[in-house]
Parts: structure tokens; sequence; C-alpha cells
């Protein structure tokens, strides 16, 4: 399979692992790249010396490319870029920021750029900014979304017509068929994080792996917009937030509330009580906890067989 993405990145196929805060290590990123897909170090949760061991053990496990995923937010994001200069990560992922801030920078030192956005505007300034490929997230993702909540069925269609560098479609996508759904729509490849959140691979906790199979239809909801937006399960940390709301709490009361640490109470230490627990609506479609290698293979597989079946006379009127 070859196309914009996979040429780019030198990968099998066109389908990325998201960098997930608290989930996604260098099991999981090794794991995605040696099934032929590319995987990412979420490093926002990481201290620069746990990146540094973190991609050590990565590259120790596999031969194949993986990518850092870097949010701009991080208060010692230069000590990281250091950490991915030093080993020579090939591909970084940015997000939560201006891209004209580092991708420069990153293109000197033979790294390629791709940065996330939610919308036209922001996809329109990062390939001013010089990135070589983009994320659009649809506002069906778990974590941190776009405040405009437009579906990845709206944006993707958009962006495409409006850029000229390669497009990764995000959001609401864990099959084949929705693969294949968003490479219809203008996308080159896609970028999937819940369906790897429920792999033995993933460092989140198995009491939150074991929410997520278990997940019942509309349970996860966006929220804290007026802070950072966010995708989350419904828990009882949750409906502390839906009180706060209907007594019309202030920024610096949802913040108290919010404190720190929340989401790796959540994620990585599996308290489903008071944790923050970040997934998209996608889940809903997971029901068992899988290898890396199979979820790849099983969408993959899936991709192949809805392309088939779109090139038959069941779409032919």
């Amino acid at each position: 399979m070859k196309n914009k993405i996979t040429e780019l990145f030198g990968i099998k196929y066109p389908l990325i692992q998201a960098g997930m805060i608290w989930c996604s290590g260098w099991e999981l990123a090794s794991a995605v790249s040696n099934a032929g897909g590319l995987g990412i170090i979420g490093s926002g949760s990481m201290y620069p010396e746990v990146l540094d061991e973190q991609i050590i053990k990565c590259k120790s496990k596999t031969s194949k490319p993986f990518a850092v995923n870097l949010p701009m937010l991080y208060p010692d994001i230069d000590k990281h870029i250091e950490t991915i200069i030093k080993h020579k990560v090939s591909i970084v992922f940015t997000s939560a920021g201006n891209p004209k801030t580092w991708t420069n920078f990153l293109h000197e030192n033979g790294i390629k750029v791709v940065h996330v956005v939610s919308s036209l505007k922001f996809a329109l300034k990062a390939q001013e900014a010089g990135v070589d490929a983009i994320v659009a997230e649809g506002f069906e993702a778990g974590g941190h979304n776009g405040r405009d909540e437009t579906t990845t069925l709206c944006l993707i269609p958009k962006v495409a017509s409006e850029i000229k560098i390669p497009l990764i479609a995000a959001g609401g996508i864990g099959t084949g068929k929705g693969m294949l759904a968003a490479m219809n729509l203008g996308a080159d490849g896609v970028q999937i994080g819940s369906r790897f959140v429920a792999t033995f691979e993933s460092s989140a906790h198995e009491n939150f792996k074991s929410r997520i199979v278990n997940l019942p239809e509309g349970d996860t909801i966006l929220t804290l917009k007026e802070l950072t937006p966010v995708r989350l399960i419904k828990n009882e940390f949750f409906a502390k937030l839906e009180t706060a709301y209907d007594e019309n709490a202030n920024e610096e009361q949802l913040k108290e509330i919010l404190g720190r640490g929340r989401a790796k109470k959540g994620m990585f230490e599996g308290d489903l009580v008071e944790g923050e627990l970040e997934i998209g609506q996608v889940a809903t479609l997971i029901k068992s906890v899988q290898s890396a290698e199979e979820v790849v293979n099983e969408i993959i597989t899936e991709f192949r067989n809805a392309l088939l079946e779109q090139q038959t006379d069941k779409f032919k009127f």
C-alpha cells in the first residue's frame, strides 16, 4: 500500500497510532511500527529523562520508523527537542501550539514535522509554517480537542480541498471501514488513538482498559471548554464538573475542581472514580483488549475488504 503518507514516513500502511499521554510509551510505539504502521511515543506526560529512556527502549525493539508527539505547551519542550535530536528521531508530531515556533529548527535537524489541528483555519496556518503533513482531528476524538465541535465527516473534506500537503484524518476512526471512509473524504491516511489504548502494549492501567471495552454508547462527552476542551468518560469526577456548571462556576473554580494529575490518576493509575478518563466516541466499538499487531492487521484487512466491496456492484446505482 503506497501513497503520500507511506512514502513520507517510510512505513507499510498509512495508519498512525496517536501519541496519547499516559497510554503510548515505547512498548506500544514499537509494536505498531513493527506491525507496519507508525508508532508514536506520547511525550507530554514525560520528564526529559523519561523520554530519553523511552526512545532508547523503542529503538532497541524496532528498526522501523517511529515518531514522538510533542505538545507545544510542554514546559521543558527545549529539553525534549534536544533528546529527539540526540537520538535522531526522524518524525515529530506537534500539537497544542504554534507550529512556527519549532518547525524550521526541526527541519534543519532532518526531522519531518506533522502538526495536529481541529479546524481549516489552523490547518492553513500549519501549512504556512512549513510542516510536512497535517492531522485534522474531528471532535469525536478522545482527549484534548477543538472548541468548534466540528465532526471528522465535515472537517476532512473541507481541509482536503484547501491544503496542498498530505492530510491525516483523526477522530472517530477505529475500524478498516472508518479508515476507508476517511480516505474517501480526502485523507491520505488515518491516526487512531482509542483503539490502541485498549491494547496489551498500551501503558494505560488495566482498570481503564476494562472500562473502555465495557463503555456504553453516549458515555463520553466534551467538556472544560473554558480551560482546554477534553473528551472524558462520565464518572464521579465528571459529575462534579457537571454540578459546577449547573452552579455557573467560573474558570478559577473549574481549575480548582480539576486540580493536578487527574489524567495520570485515571488513565495510568486506574482511579475510575476521581481520575480523568480520556477516550473517544469510537470506544463503544471496542469489545476486547488485543495486541497492537492484531489491531493493525484487523484494520488493514477490513480496509482492504471494504475497498473491494466498494468496487463491486453494491455501490453502482
